[in-house]
């Protein structure tokens, strides 16, 4: 349902959520290290947030990628319309063009519900709410460095 553009970003916000802030700013190879994503893909993407007032950042030595308080109270609905527009989730499951509750597709009012209910969580739930939530639950947004042998 998200790009891969959009997934990334995601992750890389939810990240600077949990490891920085105003003190402690990141750059985009060390969060691009720590999510195993591309370096240079990220770094336009962080970019983009940042002219969209959904991430902060600082120039020169010291600086990097941070998110401050206004930052954590965006939604993840912010991040999706920002990076992949705000019609993704009027698209059609099965990719028809005309797929509404007044013409639906055979899938249509199976899959309806479900985009209602992911759509509201994604604009009612802030940031930092879903980094706390994360961080309470042990939740991950990379593999690196976790053991997938058992």
């Amino acid at each position: 349902m998200l790009s891969n553009a959009c997934k990334y970003a995601v992750r890389a916000v939810v990240y600077l959520a949990i490891h920085s802030n105003v003190d402690n700013k990141l750059g985009a190879k060390n969060i691009a290290e720590a999510l195993e994503v591309p370096q240079p893909f990220l770094a336009q993407l962080l970019r983009k947030l940042t002219t969209n007032k959904l991430v902060s950042s600082s120039k020169g030595p010291g600086g990097g990628f941070f998110l401050d308080e206004k930052n954590l109270n965006n939604t993840l609905w912010d991040i999706i319309s920002s990076i992949d527009g705000e019609y993704k989730f009027d698209d059609c499951f099965l990719g028809l063009s005309k797929c509404n509750n007044e013409n639906p597709c055979p899938v249509h009012h199976i899959v309806s519900p479900f985009k209602e209910k992911i759509l509201y969580n994604f604009k009612e739930k802030s940031i930092a709410v879903l980094a706390a939530d994360m961080e309470q639950n042990g939740t991950i947004i990379s593999l690196k460095g976790v053991d997938l042998s058992s």
